[in-house]
């Protein structure tokens, strides 16, 4: 038997319904006015926002010397001269395996973090977190709180409306072109680029970088906020994977809370919940969920429901923390939350930190100045000479990764009676090849030997600083033609 097709008659379908309302499947986003709330949380919050914003800005100007042949910046990305600076770190492009490490540890360090902690990197430290509650805070300054603020955009449009609009949106501008700016010097030499900047003299490159993180800045933080965090950011997807019964999460007591109701001054609490059902904690929330309902993909552990909850318990005169951080644990058991180190998952998460972590120290503290690369000719492989000897050709990189020139020695070994000549424009003494400070140094190595019983035979290319004992080696072959 078919379904009918008209309005209401389907199995249920409410009859009274137009048919505009059974297809209208998605409603439009509703804007949200978070409520100022005072607390613990918020101060940290506050503490978090100014010290990460201060780093960021401010970072590009720290300096660092190097020597007369390196940049002075303390954290600089050389993109021209391919280059990382961080302090006494210099990475080389050879040296990419850290930005692996580096990538590794962020995000293992985030699951620790969440095992312990719940998302607390999304509520205090995302980027997305602190330039919005910058852009909310100075929306808050300029219009009001929550009910002046949706008061205000319901208004119908008016001289003083459009003065206070105006206002708010150029102050974001110029946070996001200060975003932009900062950003940038981080790639640049940031009082060269300043330089440019206030004569108006910045790269096409450069400028459109600026240009292109403002407006990311101020879209982002204006006006697609907590949709940000929903919709676009994967990681409230699957960070329930990532807890466990000892997870620190905000979560409501409800065994306390329920039933919530309406509360008058003087009426007694017996029969009933300690929720006066005010929806405190609902109107100061960024997300704009009520953490009553349970955990949720939406919530982003930054605990202001839990400053807007005690505030109106200690207001009523009852104990604070019926929304808190808490764990399931400590909710089953009936017992206070406590922070649990030692468990399983963080167990692991420790380990695979501590290895990537410890190896990329080793790396760093045994990685040497100077770096050789071999590469033998693949055509030919060999020649003869007309004495009966054969010769190889080989093409020979020395990094110096010093910031001063430096002369080293070539050497061969398991090659018996071999004799070693060098082409770089000219002829060059194998014991006296030059190399300057930051660079490259590319040669063109002959390799003469006597004819070998074997038709491949392995060798070793040995440098070593004419100045000091830095040595660097690299295997190769000898191909002849054997006997």
């Amino acid at each position: 038997m078919s379904k009918q097709s008209g309005c209401g008659k389907e199995k249920g379908v409410d009859p009274g319904l137009r048919r505009d309302d059974e297809i209208q499947l998605f409603a439009k986003q509703k804007k949200i006015y978070p409520r100022r709330v005072w607390g613990v949380f918020r101060k940290l919050k506050w503490v978090a926002m100014i010290a990460l914003l201060g780093i960021y800005y401010l970072a590009p100007w720290l300096r660092w010397d190097r020597g007369a042949h390196a940049p002075s910046q303390a954290i600089l990305i050389d993109m021209p001269n391919t280059r990382a600076y961080f302090f006494g770190i210099e990475i080389w492009p050879q040296e990419v395996y850290y930005i692996t490490g580096l990538l590794i540890l962020a995000a293992v360090g985030l699951f620790f973090i969440t095992s312990l902690l719940g998302r607390v990197w999304c509520g205090y430290a995302c980027p997305q977190t602190v330039w919005t509650d910058l852009f909310v805070w100075v929306e808050r300054i300029i219009q009001g709180d929550r009910n002046a603020r949706k008061k205000l955009d319901e208004s119908p449009l008016s001289l003083r409306k459009i003065w206070l609009k105006s206002v708010t949106h150029f102050i974001w501008l110029v946070i996001g072109l200060c975003t932009g700016g900062a950003w940038v010097f981080y790639f640049n030499d940031a009082p060269t680029l300043l330089d440019q900047i206030v004569h108006f003299d910045v790269p096409w490159t450069v400028g459109g970088w600026i240009l292109g993180l403002t407006f990311s800045t101020y879209l982002m933080a204006g006006y697609a906020r907590e949709q940000i965090c929903t919709y676009v950011c994967p990681y409230s997807r699957f960070q329930s994977a990532m807890f466990d019964k000892d997870t620190l999460i905000i979560a409501y007591d409800e065994k306390r809370g329920e039933q919530r109701g309406k509360h008058k001054a003087g009426d007694s609490w017996e029969g009933r919940g300690h929720c006066i059902d005010c929806d405190s904690c609902v109107v100061v929330c960024p997300m704009g969920i009520d953490i009553r309902e349970g955990l949720q993909m939406e919530c982003i552990a930054c605990g202001l429901c839990v400053d807007a909850c005690d505030n109106v318990m200690e207001k009523i005169g009852l104990p604070k923390g019926l929304i808190r951080y808490d764990t399931a644990h400590a909710r089953e058991s009936g017992t206070k939350a406590k922070l649990r180190l030692l468990r399983p998952r963080t167990f692991w998460y420790a380990g695979i930190l501590s290895l990537v972590g410890g190896l990329m120290l080793y790396t760093l503290l045994t990685r040497s100045a100077v770096d050789l690369n071999v590469l033998h000719d693949r055509n030919p492989l060999f020649v003869k000479l007309s004495d009966g000897t054969i010769r190889n050709g080989y093409a020979v990189s020395i990094l110096n990764k010093a910031h001063e020139d430096k002369n080293y020695r070539l050497s061969i070994e398991g090659l018996d009676g071999a004799t070693v000549h060098i082409q770089q424009n000219h002829d060059v003494d194998p014991n006296d090849m030059q190399v300057f400070a930051d660079s490259v140094g590319h040669f063109r190595v002959f390799v003469t030997a006597k004819q070998q019983d074997a038709h491949r035979k392995e060798i070793l290319f040995k440098i070593q600083e004419n100045s000091s004992n830095l040595t660097d080696t690299r295997d190769t072959i000898f191909v002849s033609e054997g006997k």
